[in-house]
């Protein structure tokens, strides 16, 4: 299985200090933001990744990373987007990259406690389809948010103003090379963006998505209270440290 880590976007809900660098880039306690991803890809064994990024400091993420020798890998790949097109469309840029192989794709603001390690090894014995991970959440509006019914997801709506449930999709998603299909197929929401949620929806109408609830603490660090957020998780407990 590959790993594909997106981390573009102009990061404007971090303004200023995303004026001068990747919202990846900035510091998450003791890390640079973006080596937390990576860490979780890599905790699972999942050394073959490609990092989506775009903007003004993109070649920042070389100059940090280089070849992935202080997370134990031998070489990194990555690939640029041009403009706000939104996740799916930066998605889509790793077409070539996956060469029809199983992906896991993770947002690089999403920081977990422990790792993916039972939910990777469900979604293999899935064979095809998607599978995504849930975590009850305080404020599940800002996220894209499950409609269940017993163990299947029948709809996911983004950014509700009325959540069927009090979960949020994190961004942490697993796909078969079904998902390049269905992104060849979107048109841009009303924001102008190609979403992610619309991908997943096709899974649902298709009948082959999963879902698993993520064990240990979740959170993004897409906002200034979210960032303060992880910051403290990370400081009083550590990521990447559980093991499931």
């Amino acid at each position: 299985m590959k790993g594909v880590i997106l981390a573009g976007g102009l990061g404007t809900r971090l303004h200023p200090l995303t004026k001068v660098t990747n919202k990846h880039l900035l510091p998450v306690f003791d890390r640079p933001m973006i080596y937390y991803p990576i860490q979780t890809l890599v905790n699972v064994g999942i050394d073959d990744i490609l990092i989506v990024t775009g903007g003004n400091s993109a070649g920042d993420f070389l100059r940090l990373l280089g070849n992935g020798k202080e997370f134990g890998l031998k070489h990194i790949n990555y690939t640029f987007q041009e403009g706000e097109g939104g996740i799916a469309e930066a998605l889509g840029l790793a077409e070539f990259f996956a060469n029809g192989e199983p992906i896991c794709v993770i947002l690089g603001d999403n920081i977990i406690e422990g790792n993916i390690r039972k939910p990777l090894e469900a979604f293999r014995l899935q064979k095809s389809g998607a599978r995504i991970l849930l975590k009850e959440v305080e404020d599940p509006q800002r996220f894209g948010v499950p409609e269940l019914k017993g163990d299947r997801v029948v709809r996911i709506d983004e950014k509700p103003g009325n959540p069927k449930s009090s979960y949020a999709v994190t961004g942490i998603y697993f796909y078969d090379a079904t998902v390049f299909e269905f992104i060849h197929g979107l048109k841009p929401s009303d924001r102008g963006e190609m979403e992610i949620t619309d991908v997943n929806n096709a899974y649902i109408n298709k009948g082959e998505m999963a879902y698993d609830i993520l064990q240990g603490w979740w959170t993004d660090a897409g906002t200034f209270t979210s960032l303060l957020g992880a910051n403290r998780l990370v400081a009083r407990t550590g990521a990447n440290k559980m093991e499931l």
